[in-house]
């Protein structure tokens, strides 16, 4: 368990993690996970999805939908960060990831930020959550694996922007490729280096 779970876990008997991946990428949506756990619930290895292989994550994927209580992961589409700004879109998906579950106990966001409706449900935010609380943690791994997958499928589709390496941030592979393919329909059009380009590869 991270640092902080006991200290929650003493006080409440289910704690709702919520945690989002995708903020930062040119390309492909976002996704925002919500885990809620059991106090008693046993998972070992639970990180920043960042600090964890691929293969780890995989794994502790499956062992979390298995071990939550309740979870919940929303895909924010790139046309509605592009209309709302990526801000919004996070608040936007991490309100209606909380909102849907049956099961919520305490609930605590990664970050420095609270959606509205979630103000009133006393949630908290932490900076850093996901390497502090487990439940956090587990919902920034749901968060990281769904969306990988997507982009890997969107590579399928087209391989020149290299999304099954890059995810859709800005590599030097994929910005090369945004200057010689243009931009396709699954590319963030408020975010600088696309806004720049005015080619749509169809």
């Amino acid at each position: 368990m991270l640092e902080l779970d006991k200290s929650y876990f003493n006080n409440y008997d289910q704690i709702t993690g919520i945690d989002e991946a995708g903020r930062g990428p040119l390309a492909g949506p976002l996704v925002v996970a919500a885990v809620t756990f059991q106090k008693d619930f046993n998972i070992e290895g639970l990180n920043d999805s960042k600090k964890l292989t691929d293969r780890t994550r995989r794994s502790l994927y499956r062992s979390i939908i298995q071990e939550a209580i309740d979870y919940k992961i929303i895909v924010i589409s790139v046309e509605v960060i592009d209309e709302i700004n990526i801000l919004q879109a996070t608040m936007l998906g991490m309100q209606k990831a909380c909102l849907q579950l049956k099961k919520k106990g305490k609930i605590l966001i990664d970050g420095n930020r609270i959606p509205e409706e979630l103000i009133k449900l006393q949630a908290e935010a932490i900076v850093k959550g996901d390497q502090k609380v487990s439940a956090i943690a587990a919902a920034s791994i749901l968060a990281k694996v769904y969306r990988d997958d997507i982009m890997i499928k969107l590579h399928e589709k087209y391989p020149e922007y290299g999304f099954d390496h890059n995810k859709g941030y800005g590599t030097k592979i994929h910005l090369r490729a945004i200057e010689k393919y243009g931009i396709i329909d699954d590319h963030r059009r408020s975010f600088g280096p696309v806004a720049q380009q005015c080619i749509i590869f169809d």
